[in-house]
This record gives structure tokens, C-alpha cells and sequence, in this order.
């Protein structure tokens, strides 16, 4: 076992303890893939990520993601907590942007002030969902489906299917059933009321070893959402949105699309914890 350099980094926050957690493994150079999984299962995290040397010329680093109990080709948070882990370590981009080599091939990621921001990767599914998973998810979510204003795939690594309520209250009272909505992985998201500092609320939530998780602030799901949203001219270009309310964290996440129609996934990132790892 070799010891090897460690942070644990929170992300969508400047506050330490408030946003969602990330363990960064900055060199995993020779541990297997059932190494890196025992290790992220260990953590009790949401997500761990190893840097790994580039296989693409293009890029600066290359991270493989686990969640408890599998590998992800692409989430939005590890992303950005990687990409400051990596910073704060001393390392530098070659280029204007930081460029990271993932499952879904390479994400720019750029540096906004005191913020990370990345470039929202392509959907691998969009438009609307069937009807009988509309109708399945109020059932899990345990509401109406009447209060489902508008639907569609998220699907950006993570299967994501997200539905618009019509309040982020209604979003905030959620109580999903596991069993319902066992093997999906779900979104939900509503406009706020007039004068609150954000747009939108946002919860996500997952399956862990056949347990239904809720995400403190999922970078991924806000990627796809986004696209749907402006897409859809059902949100600006630009917004801000909450997430892990109903956690008691203080997540937010910046969105933003350019002028050439790339939409940009930001928010601040603290370091909590930094040494080694025994692994």
C-alpha cells in the first residue's frame, strides 16, 4: 500500500460543511477498480475521485468518478472538486482552460473569479418522457400528477429524468417512496417565489446498494436541467440555483450560457480536509 496525497473538498459552497462533499485521491496511479470502489464505499461519500495521468493529448489530467457501488462516466461536482483539488495541489493548465479527461471524453473547466465552472457536456438524452414514467414518478414522489408542469430526459452520464413542479415548496415537502422508485434516478426542480436569491430549487435523488439517496447538490443533474430549461425558454441564460435545502446544506450553482450557446456549470469549492491516504 502506498501512501498517496488526499483532500476532502466541499463543493457549491464558500463555507465550509455546507455544500456536498468530495474525496479526491490525487494519485491513482496503480490501484485497481475494485480498489478505488472499496475506497469510495469506505468513505460513506457521495462521491470519491483519482487522478490519473492523461491518455489524451488534449488534456491536463484524466479522474475516474465512483459513487457508492459503481463507477460514473461523468458527475458535476466531483468535476469542479477535482479541478480544485488539483489547483490548490500546485498544479497549472497548459491552456486558457483546465481540461479534464473523464468517461464522456474531455470537459473544459474554467476559472470565474473565486469560482469553477464547467463546460455542461452534451445530453446523451433529451425531450420528453413517456407518460408512464411521468405517472410513476408523482406516484414515488407521492403527489398529484397534475402537479408535474413539465418533464424530460437529463440524461448527461447519469440517467437523469427530472420533472418542474409548480413551487419549490412543493419541491421542498417531497418525501419519495424507495420502493416506488426503485432503479431511477430523479430530479425535480421548481421556480422560487418572487424576491428569493435564487430561481429555482433543485433535489436529486439516486440509488446507492439498492437504497434511494438524495444528493446534496448535484452538478450533473444542474448540467442536464439547464439545457432543458433554457432550451425550453423555461429559464434565462443566466441563474442561480439552491440545492440541499432540505439536507440543511446551502448549495448554489451557477449557471450561464455564452454567447456561442455553451452553458457553464459554476460554484465555489473549500478545502476541508488535506494530507494522505493509505491506500
Amino acid at each position: 500500500m502506498t501512501s498517496r496525497a488526499f483532500q476532502q473538498v466541499d463543493v457549491f459552497t464558500d463555507t465550509p460543511y455546507f455544500g456536498n462533499p468530495l474525496a479526491v485521491v490525487l494519485d491513482g496511479s496503480g490501484l485497481s477498480t475494485e480498489a478505488m470502489q472499496r475506497f469510495t464505499d469506505w468513505t460513506n461519500l457521495s462521491e470519491c475521485t483519482f487522478v490519473l495521468p492523461p491518455t489524451n493529448a488534449e488534456a491536463d489530467y484524466r479522474v475516474r468518478i465512483f459513487c457508492p457501488g459503481r463507477e460514473l462516466p461523468f458527475a458535476g461536482h466531483p468535476t469542479l472538486g477535482t479541478c480544485h483539488a488539483w489547483l490548490q495541489a500546485g498544479s497549472q493548465p497548459r491552456g486558457e482552460h483546465v481540461v479534464q479527461e473523464c468517461g464522456v471524453g474531455l470537459v473544459r473547466i474554467k476559472r470565474d473569479d473565486a469560482r469553477l465552472a464547467f463546460a455542461a457536456p452534451p445530453l446523451r438524452r433529451s425531450g420528453p418522457l413517456e407518460e408512464g414514467d411521468v405517472t410513476l414518478i408523482a406516484r414515488g414522489l407521492g403527489i398529484p400528477r397534475e402537479d408535474i408542469v413539465a418533464h424530460a430526459w437529463c440524461e448527461n452520464g447519469p440517467p437523469w429524468r427530472s420533472v418542474m413542479l409548480r413551487t419549490a415548496a412543493q419541491v421542498l415537502a417531497l418525501k419519495p417512496n424507495a420502493a416506488v422508485l426503485a432503479g431511477l434516478d430523479i430530479g425535480v426542480v421548481a421556480p422560487q417565489p418572487a424576491g428569493a436569491d435564487t430561481a429555482f430549487e433543485v433535489r436529486a435523488f439516486f440509488h446507492t446498494h439498492d437504497t434511494l439517496s438524495e444528493d446534496p447538490v448535484t452538478g450533473s443533474l444542474n448540467a442536464a436541467v439547464a439545457q432543458w430549461l433554457i432550451g425550453a425558454g423555461l429559464a434565462p441564460g443566466r441563474y442561480v440555483a439552491a440545492q440541499g435545502t432540505a439536507m440543511g446544506r446551502a448549495g448554489r450553482v451557477h449557471i450561464e450560457r455564452d454567447a456561442g450557446g455553451t452553458i457553464w456549470v459554476g460554484g465555489a469549492s473549500v478545502t476541508c480536509i488535506s494530507g494522505q491516504v493509505v491506500l
